[in-house]
């Protein structure tokens, strides 16, 4: 009975923190699978919580109900549109992918954060009054103890899920997934088989700012409410190492997720769970970082990277 209390406590959490990271790794697994590196996702999830929460403080009395889920769109609009700049330096110009990545995440928080302070004159925003609510599944949420567990959380967890098995069929099952890996595994045989490889690089390098931003605005409807400068805070660099520890897979990723969602959910649920009720906060706070960092130095096992992956593709060159 205390293990049914202990999993029906800690799974709903696992799946509220892990949607973000799902949604974001998975954007990561786009971009990185046709050669480009994308240390950006913590920018691009910041620009995205940044728009999704300026959208709903503004248009909450327009959209009604319907206003969390307008402001995700625009988090995914405003998210695409900030990683074309990492696309033009990185493909076009290309400049280093890892500085460009960086920078983006300079950039990200910086605009962010001077728009804020224009805007509303301080230095973070007001809550949002339209954010997602937990809701249970019908029919489902009514089966005893595992309806609790795994079918009463934010209908963006089960979004995430259902799309990390669609990424997987467009990656692994379509004409579209077979020209993305082969532009990061051999660009210079994908161009001789006319593929456009820069064309190619740009779609997957939108597409994982989109992703990242709709994690950003998960993120921040779901779990902070406003946004101020600390409201991303590690998030897109835990995506970026789930990707890595899912070995660029969009299955292998959203395990990743999960696991670092269970991570971070510790640091709310702990002190109630008999097992980790007399482990000091601090530690539990610390955990998913710790993680991280073990996921990134190659601790879980041997991840080949794309072979193209950080190399600019010049046409006619060996």
């Amino acid at each position: 009975m205390i293990l049914l209390e202990m999993l029906e406590t800690i799974l709903p959490v696992t799946l509220f923190w892990a949607a973000p990271l799902i949604f974001t790794a998975l954007g990561g697994v786009f971009s990185e699978r046709s050669g480009v590196v994308n240390i950006g996702l913590e920018g691009l999830m910041v620009i995205g919580a940044f728009s999704a929460i300026v959208f709903n403080l503004t248009f909450a009395d327009t959209f009604g109900g319907a206003t969390p889920w307008v402001s995700l769109s625009v988090a995914m609009f405003i998210g695409a549109l900030f990683a074309l700049i990492h696309a033009v330096v990185s493909i076009t110009f290309r400049a280093d992918q890892v500085v460009s990545g960086v920078a983006l995440n300079f950039l990200a928080l910086g605009v962010s954060i001077f728009l804020v302070k224009q805007w509303y004159g301080k230095g973070q925003t007001d809550m949002v009054d339209a954010p997602f609510y937990s809701t249970s599944i019908p029919v489902l949420g009514d089966i005893p103890i595992v309806g609790d567990m795994l079918f009463s959380s934010y209908a963006t967890s089960y979004i995430a899920i259902l799309l990390a098995f669609v990424v997987w069929y467009v990656v692994y099952k379509t004409p579209f997934g077979l020209r993305l890996r082969s532009v990061g595994e051999h660009p210079m045989a994908s161009d001789t088989n006319g593929i456009k490889v820069e064309r190619m690089r740009y779609i997957a390098v939108i597409l994982s700012g989109a992703f990242a931003g709709v994690g950003g605005g998960v993120f921040a409807l779901t779990i902070s409410q406003n946004f101020a400068s600390t409201t991303i805070s590690g998030q897109g660099f835990m995506a970026l190492a789930a990707m890595i520890f899912g070995k660029w897979h969009p299955l292998g990723a959203m395990g990743a997720a999960l696991f670092f969602g269970f991570a971070q959910s510790l640091s709310d649920v702990g002190s109630s769970l008999p097992l980790l009720e007399n482990v000091p906060s601090v530690y539990l706070l610390i955990a998913p970082y710790v993680l991280t960092i073990l996921a990134l130095a190659g601790f879980i096992g041997r991840a080949d990277a794309p072979k193209a992956l950080n190399i600019p593709y010049v046409k006619g060159s060996r």
